[in-house]
């Protein structure tokens, strides 16, 4: 899978604008690992799609899914970021997409409906960083209480929390 491949199959499946390739990893060497960079939301769901069940590509297995917050990020255009990483076990291939957003609209589709194993990530990510996974079928929180408003891994939580260790209840050697 080179660069023109992959550039040449986005342009064909989608137009030349709403996404871009870049490069993870250039070194002289080691295989090129490449990154598609998405913008528009309409265009994921499509995409994961195709990745997996093109005979071109066929990336099969969802390895990883993770939010990222790029608050005070250097050169940063969004501050959210979902990255998915991507498995072909027929090539050996791997591919990384990285969905964009920005705030206030933190929404965008569930993949679980392509990849299964994405339910459990998808809800970590929204437990934890407040992005919403449209179409999921069982999105709630899957570490912090119900109750729990925030969200503690986005970058402006405070270091030392916001008083919500102070309403948990005390657990002894003795009570567990």
């Amino acid at each position: 899978m080179t660069e023109d491949q992959v550039r040449q199959f986005l342009t064909t499946q989608f137009g030349p604008e709403g996404w871009e390739l870049a490069l993870l990893l250039d070194n002289p060497g080691s295989p090129k690992q490449l990154c598609i960079v998405l913008r528009d939301r309409e265009k994921l769901l499509d995409l994961m799609y195709l990745l997996r069940n093109d005979p071109q590509w066929r990336f099969d297995q969802l390895i990883d899914l993770a939010g990222v917050d790029y608050l005070n990020y250097p050169d940063a255009q969004e501050r959210f970021g979902v990255v998915y990483s991507l498995l072909s076990h027929e090539s050996g291939q791997r591919l990384w997409i990285k969905m964009m957003f920005d705030e206030p609209d933190l929404r965008i589709p569930s993949v679980a409906e392509v990849w299964p194993a994405a339910g459990w990530m998808e809800r970590e990510v929204y437990d934890l960083l407040g992005i919403v996974f449209e179409g999921h079928k069982d999105l709630r929180r899957i570490v912090c209480p119900e109750w729990f408003t925030a969200h503690p891994l986005r970058k402006d939580y405070p270091l030392r929390g916001m008083g919500e260790r102070e309403s948990l209840p005390v657990v002894t050697r003795e009570d567990a």
